[in-house]
């Protein structure tokens, strides 16, 4: 018997250095560029391990919501909706949300 290769999805799968994905990456390198902000601004007045600590918080959080999806928890009501999706794609949806909102006011006409 041969042996065959099963074609999985592999979208958004290929790691980097082990525990990076593309994305997480991606989003690692935004929350570490923000945090440099901190460190900078820290480092002006002499805290730069205070800085460097800030500049890992934010990495470790930029990580989270590239690498990490949100569990679907049988107690909680709203996790049914939003179970297995990533963080980041729920943060998108968000932000669209935000900026299409829209209000519509209906005025009745008496003729």
């Amino acid at each position: 018997m041969g042996t065959y290769n099963i074609p999985r999805n592999l979208r958004g799968e290929t790691r980097i250095l082990v525990i990076f994905s593309v994305k997480s990456l991606i989003t690692t390198a935004i929350g570490a560029l923000l945090g440099f902000l901190f460190y900078f601004i820290f480092s002006l007045i002499n805290l730069k391990t205070v800085g460097i600590i800030v500049m890992a918080i934010f990495a470790l959080i930029g990580y989270a919501i590239g690498a990490f999806k949100i569990p679907t928890v049988a107690g909680l009501p709203f996790t049914k909706k939003i179970g297995g999706e990533s963080i980041d794609e729920i943060i998108k949806r968000y932000v669209k949300f935000k900026m299409n909102r829209k209000i519509y006011t209906y005025t009745k006409e008496e003729k």
